[in-house]
């Protein structure tokens, strides 16, 4: 594996992916291609993006087009949806899927006998140094990464240029909660509604990646620190309440309500708020309603952790695709198969560079295609080191949304104080950690 670099496609051709997927390789058949007269093969995926699904479902039809034995079905649950208790809803009922999500070390632990060796194909030997790290087991790797993404604070660059703000002079939380002030005392002339739209309701916005902005320098930004800690501290706490109440504080109201479509697309991309907290897979729904907006009209900043300098953006590996070992042996065959062409093929690259517009993590690409802003952006403070890890995927069960995410919703309602929170937290991971 080589050394980690990010990469971003251009905007998406399926005619080009169909005309590559037309192709044979040198001993005359694409990968994944199938023989005739094989008896046909249902690969049931259950997957969480729907940033990507149509792109998917389109580039899986390409896929069962030049392998007419393979049939594929996709559910895609995800958005508001909390797909973990999705996918342990539908084990439960006995259709289990042959393809499905999990999250890193702490999902690896929870879903291990239900997950196949993935040691032996070929997108396992192209990943990128480094994210095969949370799901590898005995020397098993039992999964396979979807993409690297980054998140932060997506601001508006006309609205910050107009307020005469230079977002490179934000390096800490004062010059952060300074220019917020500015923006807030001209959102009149500015036609902004509030300069935050926090989306309290979202869980995972809260408790999952905000809290990882302050958790993972405690954790020394690995993942498996995070999986292995018997306790959390807070060390950064107050720098993360801080982050919360100037967020809640200058924000659409009511937070507690508000959800990712409303954030994303009611009131970022329509230009009524200046800043929000999310990652460059916001691009798509961004582009889906402004397309100069999302390509020349949003920047990417970190979100400052007051006592730590130069806070990097978070970047990891969002999501990793799992294979049911449960599952029939061909079944499990044609999963292998399909994920190895849409990582390793030409055909699949263009799609997951030029159609997902994903941020590859695996070797092989072409890393001089960066279409948006964002993307760039992470590209940058990964080349540069500039970085935060994702140690969120090593948190307990649940905890990051049910626990923590909750009562952050509770403190946002004035129904819990901030020590509460935190308190019940700290208790919460201890408690389970010692199960």
């Amino acid at each position: 594996m080589k050394e980690l670099k990010f990469s971003k496609g251009l905007v998406a051709s399926l005619m080009l992916s169909a005309a590559v997927l037309a192709g044979c390789s040198s001993d005359g058949e694409e990968a994944g291609s199938g023989s005739e007269g094989e008896e046909q093969v249902t690969v049931d995926i259950f997957q969480f993006k729907v940033e990507f699904k149509e792109q998917f479902e389109d580039v899986v039809a390409l896929y069962e087009e030049e392998n007419p034995n393979v049939n594929i079905e996709i559910t895609t649950v995800g958005g508001g949806e909390d797909y973990g208790a999705a996918l342990r809803s539908r084990f439960a009922s006995g259709n289990e899927p042959a393809i499905f999500n999990i999250g890193g070390p702490q999902d690896v632990a929870d879903w291990k006998d239900s997950l196949a060796d993935l040691t032996d194909t070929a997108a396992s030997g192209a990943a990128l140094e480094g994210t095969l790290d949370g799901v590898t087991v005995e020397s098993e790797v039992l999964g396979l990464p979807y993409n690297q993404e980054g998140y932060g604070f997506i601001y508006n660059t006309r609205l910050f240029e107009e307020a005469g703000i230079d977002p490179a002079s934000i390096t800490d939380y004062a010059s952060l909660e300074e220019a917020v002030k500015t923006l807030d005392s001209k959102k009149d002339e500015l036609g902004l509604e509030s300069v935050f739209a926090f989306p309290g309701k979202e869980t995972w916005v809260t408790g999952l990646h905000l809290s990882n902005t302050f958790l993972a320098p405690e954790f020394d930004n690995n993942v498996l620190t995070a999986f292995d800690a018997e306790t959390v501290d807070f060390k950064y706490g107050e720098g993360f309440k801080k982050i919360v109440d100037l967020q809640n504080e200058y924000s659409k109201q009511p937070t507690v309500s508000l959800d990712y479509s409303q954030q994303v697309e009611e009131l970022f991309s329509l230009e009524r708020v200046a800043i929000i907290q999310q990652g460059n897979w916001a691009y798509g729904s961004i582009a889906g309603i402004d397309q100069e907006l999302a390509d020349s009209g949003v920047g990417l900043m970190p979100i400052p952790v007051e006592g730590m300098d130069n806070a990097g953006l978070p970047v990891g590996v969002p999501m990793y695709w799992g294979v049911n070992k449960k599952a029939d042996e061909a079944v499990i065959k044609e999963s292998k198969e399909f994920l190895d062409w849409l990582y390793t093929s030409d055909a699949g690259k263009t799609a997951v560079l030029e159609d997902f517009k994903f941020i590859p993590a695996y070797e092989g690409y072409d890393t001089s295609k960066i279409s948006d802003p964002m993307s760039k952006a992470i590209y940058d403070a990964s080349e540069s080191g500039n970085t935060i890890g994702w140690v969120f995927m090593g948190y307990p069960t649940g905890w990051g949304q049910d626990e923590l995410g909750a009562n952050i919703q509770k403190y946002l309602s004035d129904e819990a104080s901030w020590d509460e929170v935190i308190d019940s937290a700290k208790e919460a991971w201890k408690t389970d950690r010692a199960k």
